[in-house]
């Protein structure tokens, strides 16, 4: 571990290229002018900003509408990643699962944020940069990048741009998210070295009587050499583990998977019909329930490096790279109530009134492993020549998420007669604030509570392995003509770049008969050793009854003890299948050339410009028969997208303290590839000899949108801002994301053929307004008043989309909330500081027509979070700062989802507690 971590510091990623602040001049001492390009082609300044106070400066001065998280802030919040850490900022989501995550509800239980959305659109619809570059995409079904890899140390700048003009990549609707990484030139000594370490406490995993410990540790050195100081090397390096016990309520999951719900009365007998003119989610009750503990472990390693050469005034050479690990292990053991049998029984009304006669008990154990990364390099250069700046870059980007060992296994007290079952004969569970409230039947509750020896293990183990890569690589050049004259075209930018993405993803699966047929009956998991004692409570303050330890490795080796070959079976019965049924390999090329100037009219500046885009998509993936009769074999799809991307900006600047800007553009998103290019498996009906094949559809549209934003920000003289913007984008060809699942399938049938496809939806809006203000009082108060600061910012965002499915033909976006706030205030007296930060995000549909009722009332929705942190810290006049964190101060649960707009009969909740953190470093 200890060679990984040194080699990732030695060569991982830093500060590769301008932002999308035009015309910008450093302000910071810690940021010294220094000029390069971002991959996306523009031609100014990096700027990295040290503090709240420079973020805004850059703000104001931005040409097109940002927000920016400054060094300092990413310091004084307490949050586990910097996926959390942008939620800080206005219009921007925080999520921590999602369809293309593997885990659902056991994702959302390691208590951390993991993607972004930006202004009301899905994660998918932002790009990730890292100095610049775009990051490749590791998720297996999904556009997104999972941000949870990347710590809040380490990063200098993130800048979220919010608007585009032609030099950046158009396939960003929401915006794009540049992470920033320090180069020696933005510190101002010639030498600058830091080290830090820390220690983290988790609150629930102290409830289960776990430690909850955790640690990180993080180095950095900097140093400008040479005559003139025209060299600069900066190198870090980072390190963090955190232990998680977390409780975990599953009523969602024990509706959708194990039928753990029903209409209380319905219209017919069998209970699948909703009465007329009743609400169905008033209707609804939960029958079964699954409650549960997730353990485990996140562990972080990486670094960032970046070399500079600046031989003179007009010549710039550069080498930048990151890399970020995380391996997470995570164990989640769930005991369940399931109810195997429901009737409907006639009532005087004439309608069927529900009855629970039957319920299991069982105990279900699964791992959530992960092994993800992301690196980054860029080596490029920047040559003024007069008038002329001409930028090359040549860049290179990989990504992994790998599920290595997922293994599932259960034990159950029906295992071998269902006259084990125990016997209720109730219409559904109660409800206690939400939590679903369990009626138990003789000899139930002792079942639950000695799972481990009164249930008999079922089968011996069932195990999934997927991975998922992308390697992204290639190359620009840029570059911008300033005009000598004094005419309004102050100066033209072009740039044409080429990239391209190298996809393979792969599932495969394995399932073990039951333990009863491989020589151990009737065995319990503690007779069997898999069972390593209990937690005393399966969900302390809620659900008091024990759930076992599971020892992993004792699981693993029966596992692979009774494997066989019949065991893999991830589609059929034939080897060759099994290993390529769930394969796709995918090459992505996209071809852009730019154009764009920059007129000055007075106090108004006009960007015009133009990019165009050519991607060509060549899929690979596997066609299968079904039946098992015949060995699949590889087909291939090829998929075309050329788009005219025009865009316009417009700043018009009254004062040094104000600018008003307005912007319309285009841009698009292209389908997720399984979508594209999903396997292929065909069937034969023997009633009717209709051949049925199922596959990706390479015809799909991309997704487009007209971008329409206006914004406006003031400062005043006593060290405050406010700024506001209105947006507005019409999508077309929409598409959502549904995971591995194909969206919105259809069917066309001719000659006994019938083919499903997914195709796209129809239209969509998705409109809002954010506001910001951040006020210091040093100037306004006197006395220890005038230590005080405060800000915060407030989002009111609504979307409507046509998903093209019949009965969701208007429905929100996912993650989209309604609204977001953030609140903070700080103090500030020589080496000490204190803030308090809140931050809310409303409700927003996750998943449409979760249940498979055909509409929209059985949608998953999120509820409201508030989270209450706490940051307090002292620099000391040696170069030590010491920091203390405290994030969820008030213990509100960290994920609450639900069936249902205004239901909580069926819900999903998390409960990960508080977290502090302490840090302490010194710099020289």
């Amino acid at each position: 571990m200890l060679k990984d971590v040194l080699l990732c510091g030695a060569m991982a990623g830093a500060l590769l290229a301008a932002p999308t602040i035009h015309a910008a001049e450093a302000t910071a001492a810690t940021a010294k002018d220094a000029t390069t390009a971002s991959t996306d082609g523009t031609l100014e300044e990096i700027l990295v900003f040290a503090n709240r106070e420079q973020a805004d400066s850059g703000k104001l001065r931005a040409s097109n509408t940002v927000d920016i998280m400054s060094a300092t802030e990413l310091e004084h919040t307490a949050v586990h990643n910097v996926a959390e850490a942008l939620g800080l900022l206005p219009g921007v989501t925080v999520s921590n699962t999602g369809q293309s995550v593997a885990g659902g509800i056991d994702g959302a239980s390691r208590g951390e944020g993991m993607l972004v959305a930006i202004r009301g659109m899905n994660s998918e619809f932002a790009v990730d940069l890292m100095n610049g570059v775009e990051v490749a995409q590791g998720l297996p079904y999904s556009r997104s990048v999972q941000l949870d890899l990347l710590p809040p140390s380490g990063l200098q700048t993130i800048v979220v741009n919010k608007t585009l003009d032609a030099s950046m990549s158009g396939d960003a609707i929401s915006g794009t998210v540049d992470f920033r990484t320090p180069t020696a030139f933005d510190f101002t000594n010639p030498l600058h070295i830091s080290v830090q370490g820390g220690a983290r406490l988790e609150s629930r995993a102290r409830d289960y009587g776990e430690t909850g410990l955790g640690g990180n540790t993080a180095a950095e050195i900097a140093s400008q050499f040479g005559r003139d100081r025209q060299f600069g090397v900066y190198v870090s390096g980072y390190y963090d583990k955190r232990h998680f016990t977390n409780s975990e309520m599953a009523g969602v999951d024990a509706a959708h998977n194990d039928g753990g719900w029903g209409f209380a009365v319905s219209s017919t007998s069998n209970g699948a019909t909703n009465p007329a003119g009743t609400d169905p989610t008033s209707n609804l009750r939960q029958t079964g329930i699954s409650v549960g503990v997730s353990d485990g472990s996140t562990e972080r390693y990486g670094g960032n490096l970046s070399l500079d050469w600046r031989p003179d005034d007009t010549t710039a050479i550069f080498l930048r790279g990151s890399f970020a690990r995380e391996n997470a292990v995570q164990n989640s053991t769930l005991s369940q109530i399931i109810s195997t049998n429901k009737s409907w029984n006639q009532l005087a009304s004439g309608l069927y009134g529900l009855s629970v006669d039957k319920y299991r008990t069982s105990v279900w154990y699964e791992t959530n492993p992960e092994r993800a990364d992301l690196s980054t390099i860029q080596l490029g250069g920047e040559k003024k020549l007069g008038n002329l700046t001409l930028t090359p870059t040549v860049f290179f980007s990989a990504a992994n998420n790998d599920r290595p060992n997922h293994i599932e296994a259960s034990a159950r007290n029906d295992q071998y007669s269902s006259s084990a079952r125990f016997p209720s004969g109730i219409a559904g569970m109660g409800s206690n604030d939400g939590y679903p409230v369990p009626v138990f039947s003789p000899g139930m509750y002792d079942a639950l509570n000695n799972s481990a020896t009164a249930l008999w293990a079922r089968r011996a183990g069932q195990l999934t392995q997927q991975g998922s890569h992308q390697d992204k690589y290639g190359a620009k050049m840029d570059g911008q003509y300033d005009m000598a004259d004094n005419g309004p075209l102050s100066f033209i930018k072009a740039g044409v770049k080429f990239v391209e993405s190298d996809r393979a993803v792969t599932n495969r699966d394995w399932t073990n008969p039951y333990f009863s047929a491989l020589g151990y009956p009737n065995s319990t998991w503690s007779s069997l050793g898999i069972a390593n004692g209990y937690y005393s409570s399966v969900y302390p303050g809620r659900y008091n009854w024990s759930v076992p330890k599971v020892n992993q490795q004792t699981l693993l080796d029966y596992f692979y003890k009774l494997q066989t070959a019949s065991s893999f079976d991830t589609c059929n019965g034939n080897y060759v299948d099994n290993m390529n049924c769930n394969t796709l390999k995918g090459r992505e090329q996209v071809t852009s050339a730019y154009v764009m100037g920059d007129l000055q009219f007075g106090q108004v500046e006009v960007i015009p410009g133009i990019r165009f885009e050519h991607t060509d998509i060549h899929n690979t993936f596997w066609q299968l028969d079904s039946s098992g009769k015949t060995v699949g074999h590889w087909e291939n799809s090829s998929t075309t997208y050329n788009e005219p991307l025009p865009s316009v900006l417009v700043n018009w600047r009254p004062d040094n303290d104000t600018v008003y800007r307005a912007s319309v553009s285009q841009s698009y998103t292209r389908p997720a590839l399984v979508q594209l290019g999903a396997s292929s498996s065909v069937s034969i009906s023997a009633d009717t000899g209709v051949k049925t094949i199922t596959q990706g559809n390479p015809n799909l549209k991309p997704i487009e949108s007209t971008n329409l934003d206006m914004s406006g920000e003031w400062h005043n003289s006593q060290g405050g801002m406010a700024s506001t913007a209105v947006y507005y984008k019409r999508l077309s060809n929409y598409l959502f994301d549904n995971g591995s699942s194909l969206v919105n399938p259809f069917s066309t049938t001719s000659d006994l053929v019938s083919i499903s496809q997914p195709k796209n939806g129809g239209n969509g809006n998705v409109y809002g307004i954010e506001l910001a203000f951040r006020q210091k009082f040093d100037t306004i108060l006197t006395g220890w008043l005038s230590d005080f600061s405060i800000g915060g910012n407030l989002t009111r965002q609504w979307s409507m989309v046509d998903t093209g499915i019949k009965g969701l033909d208007e429905q929100p976006i996912q993650n989209a909330p309604g609204w977001l706030a953030n609140a903070t205030l700080s103090y500030a007296v020589g080496g000490f500081s204190a803030d308090i930060t809140y931050n809310h995000t409303g409700s927003y549909l996750a998943y449409y027509d979760y249940l498979g009722q055909g509409g929209s009332w059985d949608n998953l929705w999120v509820r409201p979070t508030n989270r209450l942190d706490l940051h307090v810290g002292y620099k000391f006049d040696n170069g030590v700062a010491v920091d203390g964190s405290v994030s969820n101060l008030t213990g509100d649960y960290t994920y609450w989802s639900h069936i249902g707009h205004n239901s909580l009969t069926l819900s999903n909740i998390v409960d990960s507690g508080t977290t502090a953190l302490m840090t302490v470093k010194y710099t020289y």
